[in-house]
């Protein structure tokens, strides 16, 4: 059991709000007072967890069966990056709902329409394209995060305004999303967007071109300003509301969120502060760099306990220069109190009430 996790366990049992191991017998419902002070103790964990990280962080955590959140700056706008793939994907996922698209469907991708950064799929991309279908697209895009299938998913949907139409449908507010990948990281780095860029080193020859000041101005207005931006608490409703299944089918529901459970990227993340029989669906984002500052470096999911209950999680850091083994002790710092959260309240009987 992780020093955090005892931690938390240890302040409910101070607080009187676990039985102690001599207690005669659990009780089958918590009281009013107890699930208070297990939601002060954690709300008090988040808080110094946000307080002592050495950069800008917002943090979130909802449960998704009750609606019960607390938040670290979470009223903010942080970068999104690679987050905003799941939102593409919603999209998606809403017009094969509405039956007007299918996962099925082929899509084939040009050497014209390869991206920049993170994309696997370029490696199959020949001179007669590479022909798959939108379902194969949507899994690489949320469980590899490869921005040339989102790019082609985003394309397949309707573009950013089919996105922002989305979230305006759906009234998710709080949530920013961006011109599309290319657009906006030659924005970031004070380029206009040239398909030569998505060749090998050609994106990083160029930014490397670019004057240090303007680069220095860019960079820090994007993480002042994301135009990709949301805060922590819209994420985390987001996440709780496509878990209690109000924004898709229950079919499409859980076939996005078994997508979603098998994301490899950031195992290190929220990931890797899971305690055995936990499971997490999440989606990771990573941003650029410039003067040993990182904007944008994120995981948001659902966690669920082994008795299957829920919680809806989103850690955002907007800017920050310590090392990754940092930020990655942190993000696992915030799941390893959600669990202690909920190990508080399985124990005083309320999770039993709850399932």
């Amino acid at each position: 059991m992780g020093r955090v996790r005892v931690l938390g366990l240890a302040a409910l049992v101070l607080a009187g709000c676990i039985p102690s191991a001599h207690s005669a017998q659990i009780p089958s419902r918590a009281s009013g007072a107890t699930v208070q002070s297990a939601q002060q103790i954690l709300e008090a964990r988040v808080a110094e967890i946000g307080r002592e990280f050495n950069g800008v962080v917002g943090i979130a955590v909802r449960e998704v069966d009750t609606g019960w959140s607390t938040s670290w700056n979470g009223g903010r706008y942080f970068p999104q990056q690679s987050v905003s793939k799941f939102w593409v994907s919603l999209t998606a996922f809403r017009q094969v709902d509405a039956g007007r698209l299918s996962l099925s469907q082929p899509v084939t991708i040009r050497r014209e329409d390869l991206t920049l950064f993170h994309q696997p799929i370029a490696a199959q991309v020949g001179p007669n394209g590479f022909t798959t279908t939108l379902e194969d697209l949507i899994v690489r895009a949320l469980t590899q995060s490869d921005n040339t299938c989102n790019d082609a998913v985003l394309r397949t949907v309707g573009g950013p305004s089919a996105v922002r139409a989305m979230l305006a449908d759906n009234r998710i507010s709080g949530i920013r999303f961006g011109p599309g990948e290319r657009l906006m990281q030659a924005q970031i780095a004070g380029l206009q967007w040239q398909p030569s860029f998505s060749i090998g080193q050609a994106f990083y020859a160029a930014r490397n071109q670019v004057p240090d000041e303007r680069r220095r101005t860019l960079f820090e207005a994007y993480v002042a300003d994301p135009i990709d931006g949301a805060t922590p608490d819209a994420l985390v409703d987001g996440l709780s509301r496509l878990r209690r299944g109000e924004l898709l089918s229950p079919a499409s529901t859980e076939r996005m969120l078994s997508i979603m459970s098998r994301t490899r990227t950031g195992p290190e993340r929220l990931t890797g502060g899971l305690a055995p029989g936990w499971r997490i669906a999440h989606k990771t984002g990573t941003g650029q760099q410039f003067g040993g500052a990182q904007a944008g470096y994120n995981d948001i999911g659902i966690l669920t306990s082994p008795e299957g209950r829920h919680y809806a999680v989103a850690v955002m850091i907007g800017r920050t220069t310590v090392p990754n083994r940092v930020r990655m002790d942190m993000m696992q710092s915030v799941t390893r109190a959600v669990i202690a959260y909920d190990e508080g309240l399985r124990w005083a009987g309320e999770g039993f009430r709850r399932r």
